[in-house]
């Protein structure tokens, strides 16, 4: 692949708006089994939780799906679980050991591209073993995603939406999911063709993808950020520009409400605002900072 980065800045627009969408529990309903069928249970295993299952799960599921860390890199996601479970009073009840990922933290803080292919570079000079059971982690998911995770629809009103939507915008998928598990989803289910790029987390975060995709391209007001989960929301704040929310839980009518209301109002202009606040504030209710063990 050529330079991520010199990929989106050579983007050009074609159409006057641009909107960026979010896949895993936006587009496809593929949030709840692939982190409870897929990410958990290689968690469990290869960081030695097995002491500790039950809270293990709890806390992944918390930190994945039911918490505004929603939707975040995996393997941020993974020093955020670790740092809660060490916390709970079960699990230092029943004396596990988790494991010190001083290593992994290090790594996340000088490397914006959080995938394998670049953990596969650092394990390599690392000698770590904490990088190497992370990597082990890391490629057992994707390898239980590809045999497990397929046959999973766009959620309702996401074809009609996107059939829309590029009539007059130019489209660009914005994904902390590894290029080769979205290039694979959206071919499957014929609608690879309504955008201009698939963004995993190999081009960086979701920040940077809008950054050089359009930022300085179309006008602040012409930019869309579509997406399930409070990271979505930073990338499109971060840039500047504006947010739809897919709320969790309540995916189809959120769908449906962008495709006869929303999507008409960023075209018309009448988007931003009152309107937007108001889908913000609601979205923003869904999903708790702290889990109820530390409330």
């Amino acid at each position: 692949m050529d330079n991520p980065k010199q990929v989106l800045e050579k983007l050009q627009p074609t159409k006057e708006f641009f909107i960026g969408i979010d896949s895993d529990g936006c587009v496809f309903d593929t949030m709840e089994i692939k982190q409870k069928e897929c990410f958990c249970p290689a968690f469990v295993k290869h960081f030695h939780l097995q002491k500790v299952s039950k809270y293990a799960r709890e806390t992944w599921e918390f930190v994945n799906l039911y918490s505004k860390t929603r939707g975040i890199n995996r393997f941020k996601a993974l020093l955020r679980a670790m740092e809660l479970l060490a916390a709970r009073p079960e699990v230092k009840a029943r004396r596990a050991e988790i494991m010190d990922l001083a290593s992994v933290l290090e790594w996340t803080n000088k490397e914006s591209k959080l995938g394998n292919p670049t953990l596969v570079k650092y394990e390599a000079e690392a000698n770590d073993a904490v990088i190497t059971a992370t990597l082990g982690w890391s490629k057992e998911v994707n390898k239980v995603i590809e045999e497990l995770v397929f046959d999973i629809p766009p959620f309702p009103f996401v074809a009609e939406s996107l059939q829309k939507m590029s009539a007059k915008a130019d489209l660009l998928v914005v994904s902390q999911t590894p290029g080769e598990a979205l290039e694979r989803e959206w071919k499957e289910h014929n609608i690879d063709s309504f955008v201009h790029v698939i963004c995993g987390q190999e081009y960086g975060t979701k920040t940077e993808h809008l950054k050089y995709a359009a930022k300085g391209k179309y006008p602040d007001n012409k930019i869309l950020m579509i997406g399930d989960a409070p990271g979505d929301f930073s990338a499109a704040k971060s840039n500047g520009v504006l947010f739809y929310p897919i709320n969790p839980g309540h995916e189809d009518a959120s769908w449906e409400r962008f495709y006869s209301e929303a999507l008409d109002r960023f075209f018309a202009g009448t988007y931003e605002g009152e309107y937007e606040q108001k889908l913000i504030d609601e979205f923003d209710a869904y999903l708790p900072e702290n889990p109820s063990w530390k409330l």
